[in-house]
């Protein structure tokens, strides 16, 4: 009988090997694998419990499921069902989540704060990607940025903090409402990055109409209530200007570091200055200026042309004290990549914008802050 060969134990143990892409664990470790029925013909019929019955994820955790049982021996078919938690279980599975890897979320561990202080061993580097004015370019330059870590191998986070023009839904090719647990989110991935934005939260079309403390607690929720999981890398795509969510996030990310995005224009590179003087004033410290839209690069011939003048990111570098990473040139998979959601790093790296990008993410420094202001835990022994 080919069915009695089947070992169910060892259909248990495929199938819990398999990692909920969610939450970055394994369904056995998570509980997640229900009845397991073997029959005469060596035929499969499984249960895998999801966090809620409309996990967007179901049918790729059914092909991870399928695919490792069927390589069980003497398994010939494989039939997943799904069930998913109740409103108890769900709450349970958060409860265990924040006590078990505190440091897979915000300002208590992912981002740097809490028992560890803003330097705790294995805190991510947290970049604020902020520009004084909109228009240069700065999500564009958070989501290649973030593209180009996540192909180097590193673990990368976007949070969008621009709620009001929120531009990474659409860099990324993603508009889904992320998956939420009893107050807990997890991130939507796309292209290897982790995503979270408000604009996963309401319609593409619908305007975000919050002031004052309403932003402040959004802001606080999505660095305090999302599952990052371990991040090597966090970039955060700041709204333009110094407004409330600017200062809310230096004041709920102290680990995190300054990446100020200009152009060329003394115009842009004038309010840019604003941004890192706020910086400075809040203790943090100022990684790097990129320049974008350095030069208009011609598809054709290859040609460049500066149609926004010279020098506003060595301006700004010198203002702020800071090197200039690099100067990022306009060209035609740049813009083609926003509009597809496919970063140009991935869909055109041989492309002149691709390659400084790239060049730049490698380049990244490591900035620590100071901790003269910034309170830090007693611990008694």
């Amino acid at each position: 009988m080919i069915g009695a060969r089947v070992d169910t134990a060892a259909v248990r143990r495929a199938a819990g090997a398999v990692e909920d892409p969610e939450i970055r664990r394994s369904l056995g470790e998570l509980g997640m694998v229900g009845d397991v029925d073997v029959d005469r013909r060596g035929r499969v019929r499984i249960s895998v419990t999801l966090t809620t019955p409309t996990c967007p994820l179901r049918e790729e955790i059914r092909a991870a499921v399928d695919a490792a049982v069927r390589g069980v021996p003497g398994v010939t078919d494989a039939e997943v069902g799904f069930g998913a938690l109740d409103a108890s279980g769900r709450t349970a599975l958060a409860a265990r989540l924040r006590a078990e890897d505190p440091g897979a979320f915000g300002p208590g561990g992912a981002l740097g704060i809490g028992t560890g202080g803003p330097d705790a061993a294995g805190a991510p580097r947290v970049y604020a990607v902020g520009s004084g004015k909109g228009g240069v370019g700065k999500s564009t330059v958070t989501a290649n940025l973030a593209a180009a870590l996540a192909l180097d191998g590193l673990r990368v986070g976007v949070l969008d903090a621009d709620v009001w023009g929120y531009s990474i839904p659409r860099a990324f090719g993603v508009n889904r409402a992320p998956v939420a647990l009893a107050g807990l989110m997890f991130p939507v991935e796309a292209h290897g990055v982790r995503l979270m934005s408000v604009g996963f939260l309401v319609g593409e079309d619908e305007p975000v109409v919050w002031r004052g403390p309403m932003l402040h607690k959004a802001i606080a929720q999505f660095c305090s209530d999302v599952y990052w999981g371990g991040l090597d890398v966090l970039l955060v795509d700041l709204p333009p200007g110094t407004g409330d969510v600017t200062l809310s996030l230096m004041e709920l990310l102290p680990s995190a570091a300054l990446l100020a995005v200009t152009t060329p224009q003394p115009a842009a590179r004038g309010v840019a200055v604003r941004v890192g003087r706020l910086a400075a004033s809040s203790g943090m410290p100022v990684a790097g200026v990129v320049e974008n839209m350095t030069d208009l690069a011609c598809d054709g011939c290859g040609a460049r042309t500066p149609m926004f003048g010279s020098g506003g990111g060595a301006a700004l570098a010198e203002a702020l004290d800071a090197p200039l990473l690099g100067a990022v040139p306009l060209d035609l998979p740049l813009r083609v990549g926003g509009d597809t959601g496919v970063p140009a790093v991935i869909g055109a790296p041989g492309a002149p914008s691709a390659a400084e990008l790239r060049r730049i993410a490698a380049a990244l420094p490591s900035v620590r802050r100071s901790l003269v202001g910034v309170p830090l835990p007693l611990s008694v022994t």
